[in-house]
């Protein structure tokens, strides 16, 4: 069954980034440049934390913009990103409503969540988890 990256309890996120190096480090690398995954202030402590998945959308805006169908959909929403096929467009940045589809400055291509949920067993606080997702759902 697919699955997605959904953000259980946002109130419990205290700004760790641990989500965000488990994602990159899932690559072999370190930092934070390279997640699929974005956690920022919302304005401090007292206002809390926004984190950013992808939301495995059912009609992806981002996969619709592409020009050479290097995103596409994937089984049970979100897309699966062909690197092969970018041109760098950034079309699917501007495309994403929740800004999910982050910008790899080094590659000038989109990095986009493999769906892995790797960010999710390294989160202390169980904010996010990876869901399974039925059609019915979508």
């Amino acid at each position: 069954m697919p699955k997605r990256l959904s953000v259980i309890d946002v109130d419990h996120c205290v700004g760790c980034q641990v989500c965000m190096f488990a994602c990159t480090r899932r690559l072999g690398l370190g930092g934070l440049a390279k997640s699929s995954i974005h956690v920022r202030s919302d304005g401090g402590i007292r206002k809390g934390f926004i984190v950013i998945v992808c939301r495995a959308c059912a009609d992806p805006p981002c996969a619709r913009v592409c020009p050479t169908d290097a995103l596409t959909v994937r089984d049970g929403g979100g897309v699966k990103f062909h690197a092969e096929r970018c041109i760098g467009c950034y079309n699917c940045v501007e495309a994403c409503p929740f800004g999910a589809a982050l910008w790899n400055e080094e590659e000038g291509k989109p990095q986009i969540c493999v769906y892995c949920g790797y960010c999710a067993r390294y989160c202390p606080y169980d904010v996010i988890a990876l869901e399974e997702v039925s059609h019915a759902t979508q």
